[in-house]
């Protein structure tokens, strides 16, 4: 149950101070992290945050660790798809960008064309939009619970 706490607590605190940063649009986001300046600090702010969005649901609804019920458990597989896609970002943006700044352009061809930008525009708050909704999803069951 210590650990527990731990990664729960840990996991909030960096979703949290993800958010803080992307809300206040700090310069951290732009910061070069190599000597060419083509891969940014935010691409792996906004990994960790991704991440750990959902890990902090996983870790702190006991009931989506270890399911009960039927709709608990698809809840509990759902979320640990999200939670393999977050993890699995940055792979997949940089597929779909071939770059790690994830520049898209007016190009033609899918690999950092408008359709790969909108793939990744999908996935990236499809991850969002999915742990927050497996625990609105969760929430709302909690009312029909006898």
């Amino acid at each position: 149950m210590y650990k527990r706490k731990i990664y729960f607590f840990s996991s909030l605190i960096i979703t949290l101070s993800t958010i803080i940063i992307f809300a206040t649009g700090s310069s951290l986001l732009t910061l070069a992290i190599n000597n060419s300046n083509t891969i940014p600090l935010g691409t792996f702010i906004t990994w960790v945050g991704l991440i750990s969005l959902p890990m902090s649901i996983f870790w702190g609804i006991q009931e989506l660790r270890k399911p009960t019920t039927n709709f608990n458990k698809f809840l509990s597989s759902f979320l640990k798809l999200i939670i393999l896609l977050a993890i699995l970002w940055v792979p997949i943006s940089y597929l779909l960008a071939g770059n790690l700044s994830f520049n898209f352009s007016e190009k033609t061809v899918f690999q950092g064309g408008q359709t790969a930008m909108k793939c990744f525009w999908f996935l990236t708050y499809g991850i969002s939009i999915g742990a927050l909704s497996t625990i609105c999803l969760y929430w709302i069951s909690l009312l029909f619970k006898k």
